[in-house]
Parts: C-alpha cells; sequence; structure tokens
C-alpha cells in the first residue's frame, strides 16, 4: 500500500511516495493472527474429538491461573490475564501461554551471554565511596539503581538540559559535523523529514570520511514512518543499520518488548538521549496535536560511556554478525570538572532484565523526598503500587506534581490517563494540563537533588513492556534547569480540580473497562 507524503527539508519541499503499511507488516499481523486462531481451533477440536481430552485442557487451565498467581509480576498485571484466562477458559490460556512472555532462541541467550561478557566494566569503587562520604542515602540509591541495571556511576561529566526539541537537534547537528571516530545512533522512530534528513546529510559525509556509523531503529515504532528495507539503503550510504527486533509475524509478544530508547553516541565523547524521536513533530516542524513539548540532554564525558555499552548491546542482539569486541569504543575522555554524579542506565522487559529499575527508582524518589517531587510524562497509566506511593508522598506533605498533555495522541490512552486523576487529587497530588498541546517529556525531579531524564514513560508500555533508557543525576547543576523547565510548563498549563476534571456516568463506564486491561495495552 502506498502513498504520498510532502517531505520539508534544507533543500525545499518535495513529494514522495512510500510504503504507508509494507505489505511485510500486513503478512506479520496476518500470521500473528492465523498462528492464534490455529491453535485455539486445534485445542477445541481435541476436545471435542479426543475422549477425555477436556480433562487434560482443564489441567492446563488450573495449571495457569496458578502459574499466573504465582508469578513474580505485579498483582495489577495478574489480573487482566486471570479474567481472560477464566472467562475465556481454552482461548484464554492459550493466549496467556503464547503471549504473556517473550521467547528468546537459542541464538539470543547466546547473545546475551557474550555480551555481558564484553560490557564496559569501568571502576566505580573510588566514585562511589566519594559519595557514601558525601551522602549515605544518595549512595544507596545509586548503588541499587547500578545492581539493578548492570550500569556504573560516574563523575567528570558535563550535562546540559534542552527544553525542546528544536534545542537538542540544533546542538546534534553540530555534534554530529566534529564527529572522528563512530556515530552511534538507536531511535524508536524515524521519519524522512528536516529533523532526519538533515543528520543523513552529514551520517553519509562522515561515512565517506571513513566515520564508523551504526543505526538502530525499532521496526513496529517505525512501520509507518519508513519502508520495510530501510536499513538497506542505510547500508547503501555505508552505514551499518539495523531493525530492532524485525517483525516475523510470530505469536510471541512481539508488539511488546520494543526498543523504546533514544541514544546518540558521538566517538565514545558525547551522547544524547531523552523524549525527542527524530521526526519533524518532535521539533514543532510538523504540527500534530499543538505545540510539542520534548525535552533531551547532553552528556560530555565519563558518563557516556554507558550510553555506548547500552547501544553495542541493542546492536549485538539485533545483528547478523556480531561485533568482535566492544573495548576499542570505551573511550577514556578528559578530565571534566563537575560536582555531580550521574548514572545512565538501562530498563527492559524479562528476561533480559529481571528487574523494573525505571519504577523503582521513581518510587524511591516518592518515598524519600521531603520536599518535592515534580514529574513530566505523556502518559499517566501506572499500577496500584506506584500510585499509592504518589498518594503517600503527597499525603505526608511532599508537594507532588504531574504535567500531562492538554491535547492528546491517543483518545482512549488519555481517558485512561485521566482516569487517575480524582484519585491522586483527593490525595493532595497537583496535576497540570499543558495547555499549548502535547507533552512527550519524560522527567523526574525531586529537592533539588536527584533527576531522572530519559524515556521513560508513567505507564505499563514503559514501565514493564518495553526497552527503555534514562540518566540519574545527582547533585548536578543542570537539575536547576530542569526545575526552572518544569516551572515554565506549569505556567502554560491548566491546574486539574474537582471543578474540571470530567467524572460523569459515561466517562466513568469506559475508565473502568479500559483500565482493567491497560496492564495489556
Amino acid at each position: 500500500m502506498k502513498k504520498k507524503i510532502t517531505i520539508h527539508d534544507r533543500y525545499g519541499v518535495k513529494e514522495k511516495e512510500i510504503d504507508y503499511i509494507p505489505v511485510r507488516f500486513i503478512i506479520a499481523i496476518l500470521l500473528i493472527i492465523f498462528e492464534t486462531a490455529a491453535v485455539i481451533a486445534i485445542t477445541i477440536l481435541c476436545g471435542a474429538f479426543i475422549p477425555y481430552f477436556y480433562l487434560a485442557m482443564w489441567a492446563t487451565e488450573i495449571f495457569c491461573v496458578l502459574q499466573i498467581i504465582n508469578s513474580e509480576e505485579n498483582p495489577d498485571y495478574k489480573i487482566p490475564w486471570l479474567l481472560l484466562t477464566l472467562l475465556i477458559p481454552i482461548a484464554g490460556f492459550m493466549l496467556y501461554f503464547m503471549f504473556y512472555n517473550r521467547k528468546l532462541s537459542k541464538k539470543q541467550i547466546k547473545r546475551i551471554s557474550k555480551i555481558s561478557e564484553q560490557q564496559n566494566y569501568y571502576n566505580d569503587e573510588k566514585v562511589f565511596a566519594l559519595l557514601e562520604k558525601e551522602d549515605r542515602k544518595a549512595y544507596l540509591q545509586a548503588k541499587l539503581l547500578c545492581k539493578l541495571s548492570d550500569s556504573h556511576i560516574y563523575r567528570n561529566t558535563k550535562a546540559k538540559y534542552f527544553p525542546m526539541g528544536e534545542d537538542i537537534n540544533k546542538a546534534m547537528l553540530e555534534d554530529l559535523q566534529k564527529a572522528e571516530k563512530f556515530i552511534f545512533l538507536e531511535y524508536f522512530i524515524i521519519e524522512e523529514g528536516i529533523f532526519w534528513n538533515g543528520i543523513l546529510d552529514i551520517l553519509k559525509e562522515k561515512a565517506k570520511q571513513g566515520v564508523e556509523i551504526r543505526v538502530i531503529y525499532d521496526d513496529v515504532g517505525c512501520m509507518l514512518t519508513l519502508p520495510g528495507d530501510y536499513y538497506k539503503t542505510l547500508q547503501s550510504y555505508g552505514i551499518k543499520a539495523v531493525r530492532f527486533s524485525p517483525l516475523k509475524g510470530q505469536a510471541d509478544n512481539e508488539f511488546n518488548n520494543r526498543s523504546h530508547r533514544k541514544i546518540m553516541v558521538i566517538d565514545g565523547k558525547i551522547g544524547y538521549t531523552g523524549g525527542v524521536n527524530i521526526a519533524d513533530e518532535y521539533i514543532n516542524e510538523k504540527k500534530l496535536f499543538g505545540k510539542w513539548k520534548d525535552v533531551g540532554i547532553r552528556l560530555e564525558g565519563e558518563a557516556v560511556k554507558q550510553l555506548t555499552s547500552i547501544f553495542l548491546a541493542d546492536y549485538e542482539l539485533n545483528v547478523k554478525t556480531p561485533v568482535e569486541t566492544f573495548s576499542p569504543y570505551f573511550k577514556e575522555s578528559t578530565s571534566i570538572a563537575d560536582k555531580g554524579y550521574a548514572v545512565p542506565f538501562g530498563d527492559g522487559p524479562r528476561p533480559m532484565f529481571r528487574h523494573r529499575a525505571a519504577k523503582t527508582m521513581i518510587m524511591n524518589m516518592l518515598n524519600q523526598s521531603q520536599n518535592y517531587v515534580y514529574m513530566m510524562s505523556p502518559y499517566l497509566i501506572i499500577d496500584n503500587e506506584l500510585c499509592q506511593a504518589m498518594e503517600n508522598a503527597a499525603m505526608r506533605g511532599v508537594d507532588v506534581r504531574i504535567i500531562t498533555p492538554h491535547i492528546p495522541d491517543k483518545k482512549i490512552v488519555f481517558m485512561m490517563t485521566q482516569s487517575y486523576y480524582k484519585r491522586l487529587t483527593e490525595a493532595g497530588v497537583r496535576i497540570f494540563e499543558y495547555e499549548p498541546g502535547f507533552v512527550h517529556a519524560k522527567v523526574y525531579l525531586s529537592d533539588n537533588e536527584y533527576g531522572i531524564v530519559g524515556t521513560v514513560n508513567l505507564d505499563y508500555r514503559s514501565l514493564v513492556h518495553h526497552f527503555e533508557n534514562g540518566v540519574w543525576l545527582y547533585k548536578h547543576d543542570v537539575l536547576a534547569e530542569i526545575k526552572s523547565d518544569i516551572a515554565a510548563t506549569m505556567s502554560e498549563s491548566i491546574e486539574m480540580t474537582k471543578q474540571n476534571i470530567k467524572n460523569n456516568l459515561l466517562h466513568r463506564l469506559i475508565r473502568s473497562i479500559v483500565r482493567i486491561f491497560s496492564p495489556m495495552l
């Protein structure tokens, strides 16, 4: 299926015909539907025609229910699966076995083991010792995060915060022009336009100069923005490009466990992350939902090693020919005087990540804060545990504020977000909707001391299903810039109160239904 699109770039305006929904994706989706239906149908037929087979089905049903109950998942995630299994006995437990967890091949498991051996084993004992003397509480937080995400803590790192996507775009182009050794990019969405084409022009030129360039883009994230074989186009320019987890039509949670990460690394010295994907709406060159509010952060110094490590692990997991060794990419950075601490971290689904690093750190922020916790997120679809942490913080006198969009990108998701307003505001949490448009920023700030900037939304996709990344900061100068930006954003926002929270019978009914299955969406 093809359509014509208008592309704006530095050369002007042009029209291009692209695959709107590539045939490959249609086939993959049909295969998933066929595989699911076939397995359920065969099971039902066996129960109807094979004597006593129904006993095996009931035994499987009981086993499935017990497995869900005894799993280590959050209770909020168990409930919809239990309902599905009990209300639709045969189809329910078949769907559970097919979609509950992502299956890894033997090849992937072997790769994961190799990746672990090649990771950046930075010796951060001295940094931890210094932080422990300075602040025992911060030391314990950093220690926990590094343990959860297999990361390291760094000093000697300069950080710059960008309050809008257009600001980070300009800085990226300047830094890319200075690249000498290698450039790494990993993004959930890439779309042709001013933003991407400006970057691509530089990548092409740098590739001709001998700079090594590697690109990862998510296959599902770019389903409607890039042709299915776009990686081949990039390879023709001398760019080593791969799709993250190509969609193959296998009924094993392929639409979950996507790479929602946004990482750019230049020469191992400079790194970018944040909420900004490489598409024109993120820099307000294309208007979709009013003004697009997004943020990013630039790191320069030691901490960039961790972003490099996260990128290489994802590349290694998805490329056909493994990277021989990671060590040449972990460059020694020149000493940069900065009093703060930084922990760039990755997060993701099981079995790659056993613990929820981002959720744990956000909850700890809420549980240990003394003055305030400010958050920006495009979505607010949280489990009871995180919701209670917000309520408890507010009820003990902490100023808890959340900024969400006023103009949504997905109406059903927005209704789920709004379904939490009444409960949270009654506990004292203040919620603001960004009136000019859509907030896509993912920012968390506490007590002028702790901050997280990255790709993590307050929803199940980010906190449970997808591969994410972020930067945890302690006493960095950049935290003051983040606080100023949050204050400026709140000044353009509408505070949600009893008077303007929609809570009629129809809204309550719809929200109740969609919230039941929100952990699976």
